[in-house]
């Protein structure tokens, strides 16, 4: 039985793996619960709004490959994780915590709320869809405008336009794929994040509304020497560390 890296140790092994082991195969429960390991990651309000399509049919794998433009890490790869961000359901994931929060707190009388609760209850019913609703742009510029004139007098929220709101989303994604990243090195199993990809296609071939978007497409795998592109290399941490 294999043994689990630590944390600073999948830091280190992770990499991007662009070419994997045809002979070696990776188990899909081990993928799968890495996956739900990715569930755990932060997220903007908590909304969650993502999906995670786990891809390991040999024919999906192939056409996702060629929307992934060919590339090796796609094209050698055993299995794919396709990160999609739904900011088209943000208000099914409003009405999942209201409704968990009712359960939590119990059936009570307005004034029965403490004000904790109050202000819980308050932010996924009224907070969220005023940062969420939005009509063909408009809305959101509207708001936008409104933040800038409160910010003149006090400190205020100010990325509430609809590509705003779209890099939340992009962002909370992001950090899920990294925990799946991670998590898949504490087992042992290699990643490629790919953003280089034809994203139409790729939702055709998922069958997903074009309401959704692609996040990245990550493939899965056990590494080959050559897949890894030579020694990790970063910028002087001296240069991009900021004291205050």
């Amino acid at each position: 039985m294999k043994n689990n890296r630590s944390l600073i140790d999948a830091i280190n092994y992770r990499r991007s793996v662009r070419v994997y082991n045809k002979d070696k195969e990776i188990d899909t429960e081990i993928v799968k619960k890495c996956i739900q390991q990715a569930t755990l990651a932060p997220n903007s309000s908590n909304m969650q709004l993502w999906e995670f399509h786990h891809v390991i049919s040999k024919e999906i794998i192939d056409e996702l490959a060629e929307a992934c433009l060919g590339q090796s890490a796609a094209t050698t790869a055993k299995q794919l994780v396709v990160v999609v961000v739904r900011k088209d359901l943000w208000k099914q994931r409003v009405k999942s915590h209201t409704t968990y929060l009712a359960k939590l707190f119990g059936i009570k009388t307005k004034a029965a709320y403490t004000k904790r609760e109050k202000f819980a209850l308050n932010y996924y019913k009224k907070i969220m869809p005023f940062a969420y609703s939005d009509f063909l742009g408009i809305f959101g510029y509207l708001k936008y405008l409104i933040s800038w004139i409160t910010g003149i007098f006090r400190p205020t929220y100010r990325q509430l336009r609809n590509s705003d709101m779209r890099v939340v989303a992009h962002k909370s994604a992001g950090l899920a794929a990294q925990t799946f990243m991670l998590s898949m090195a504490a087992e042992n199993y290699d990643t490629c994040p790919m953003e280089g990809i034809d994203s139409l296609r790729i939702k055709k071939i998922l069958n997903l509304p074009l309401s959704s978007e692609i996040n990245m497409v990550i493939s899965c795998g056990i590494r080959k020497p050559e897949g890894v592109y030579g020694e990790r290399f970063r910028i002087p941490f001296e240069s991009i560390y900021k004291q205050w």
